[in-house]
């Protein structure tokens, strides 16, 4: 059962209007606007769409994403570097539990600052996302 919608703030409608989300009792909804009609997508179904680019950017990058997250945490131990690619391993499971508890607001500010959102479609399609880049280190 899903508790929030992860992505709270950082979907827009084609229209490049943010959705707004709703609860119909416990299960979130994002909310577009259908030219007057409001249609409400369950959110999980959103959710998972961006969850599963995210994961497999991250496993196509695997090598790349412990590097970074070694000199993220100033660590580069055999021991941190064992525990990062153990949470790569578990992303599914990790995943979930992020479907539960979503992101902590400071989370999805940076994000959006960082030019990450959602476009969906009035059926909640994904027709675009949008990433931060990586920004390249200072010579």
């Amino acid at each position: 059962m899903v508790y929030v919608a992860i992505f709270e703030g950082l979907v827009v409608d084609q229209a490049d209007q943010v959705v707004e989300v709703a609860y119909l009792g416990r299960e979130p909804y994002y909310v577009v606007n259908d030219a007057g009609f409001r249609r409400h997508i369950p959110s999980e179904k959103v959710d998972r769409q961006v969850l599963r680019v995210m994961q497999e950017q991250v496993l196509a990058q695997r090598g790349a994403v412990v590097e970074g997250m070694l000199q993220f945490v100033g660590q580069d131990d055999l021991f941190t570097k064992a525990m990062v690619e153990t949470s790569i391993d578990k992303l599914d499971e990790n995943m979930e539990q992020l479907l539960q508890v979503g992101l902590p607001e400071d989370a999805r500010v940076l994000l959006g600052a960082m030019g990450f959102h959602v476009v969906i479609d009035v059926h909640g399609e994904v027709v675009d996302l949008q990433l931060p880049a990586q920004i390249e280190p200072e010579e």
